[in-house]
């Protein structure tokens, strides 16, 4: 049992629902990642229209879901009427998301 009086009448959940109500409307920068590669900048200057760019990611393995540059998740791209989405397939443990900052 708590010996601060607000923790045992159910006050402290009620701060951290309020708390977390203050954060609801900071935006984040979602990135959805297909690949990546490294080139050189001669190999870079001599693409053009209808270059094709090998990516170090096999065809059908999951996409890279990061927020603010951080790995969230992992998904798959989506069709949602004309526009592409991603649905999320696997959500990155906080201790696995700690280990790769």
């Amino acid at each position: 049992m708590s010996t601060d009086p607000a923790l045992d009448q159910g006050e402290a959940p009620q701060a951290s629902v309020q708390n977390l109500r203050l954060l609801e409307n900071i935006e984040v920068k979602l990135t959805v990642e297909v690949g990546g590669t490294r080139i050189a900048i001669r190999d870079l200057l001599k693409l053009n229209e209808g270059s094709v760019v090998e990516l170090d990611r096999l065809a059908g393995e999951h996409l890279d879901i990061l927020v603010n540059g951080t790995l969230l998740a992992k998904g798959e791209i989506v069709l949602i009427g004309e526009s592409l989405g991603i649905r999320f397939t696997e959500i990155i443990s906080p201790e696995q998301r700690l280990r790769s900052i």
